[in-house]
């Protein structure tokens, strides 16, 4: 799931920390990788790319339910438009308004 927010006085990483993301790298594309435990454990989490473009913070969201099940590939169980991953794109804009 894709959606904007306005970026307000926040750059990219303080906006990522203020809504609970954990920074892990910038991905080739310029986005920031991040991801929020939805368990307290490493899976199942919320994985978000994001990026500024203008006044607005694009945010790439969806649900990893487990780890990659194969050494070397990135292929896992991603959840893109549930419930769940609706809700918490609900929790971003709010806590970013």
């Amino acid at each position: 799931m894709t959606f904007r927010v306005k970026s307000g006085n926040e750059n990219l990483q303080n906006a990522m920390r203020k809504i609970g993301y954990n920074p892990i790298d910038m991905t080739d594309r310029g986005e920031m990788n991040c991801v929020r435990s939805l368990m307290g454990g490493d899976y199942p989490r919320f994985h978000v790319y994001s990026k500024e473009e203008g006044n607005e913070i694009v945010i790439n969201l969806h649900l990893d339910q487990k780890k990659p099940s194969y050494s070397g590939t990135h292929a896992h169980a991603g959840d893109y438009d549930s419930e769940t991953v609706r809700d918490e794109a609900v929790r971003i804009k709010s806590a970013l308004k």
